[in-house]
């Protein structure tokens, strides 16, 4: 079987809620991670919720990294989902858990598009 992508869903706890609450911070860190990675962001959208929390999104030419985070539980859940050889979406995720500072992090990865390496005649 081929493998399509990876998507990597992180559960981010413990991380510092100071920075889970700023956009600036949440989209920089992104955009960093995107770029230590090799990925090639073609558009985003972020959004600061009242009273606090940030959810943005990252659109590569990949697929994508998604963020939403709650700093009233010091918890952020972050998606990354990679198409092709491109990059490595383990380490964004690596980058991404160290950017946030989360002292507790679950990583679960799926495998995405399984296709057979041989197909019937």
């Amino acid at each position: 079987m081929n493998v399509l992508g990876l998507h990597l869903l992180l559960e981010l706890k413990d991380c510092n809620p100071v920075l889970l609450n700023d956009l600036d911070y949440i989209r920089e860190a992104m955009q960093q991670t995107a770029y230590e990675v090799g990925a090639h962001v073609v558009g985003e959208s972020f959004h600061r919720f009242s009273p606090q929390g940030v959810t943005g999104i990252l659109a590569i030419a990949e697929s994508h990294i998604s963020i939403h985070t709650w700093p009233e539980y010091a918890y952020a859940a972050a998606d990354i989902f990679a198409c092709g050889p491109s990059f490595v979406p383990r380490k964004a995720a690596e980058l991404l858990i160290e950017k946030l500072e989360s002292q507790d992090p679950d990583v679960t990865e799926i495998q995405r598009g399984m296709i057979p390496t041989t197909v019937a005649s």
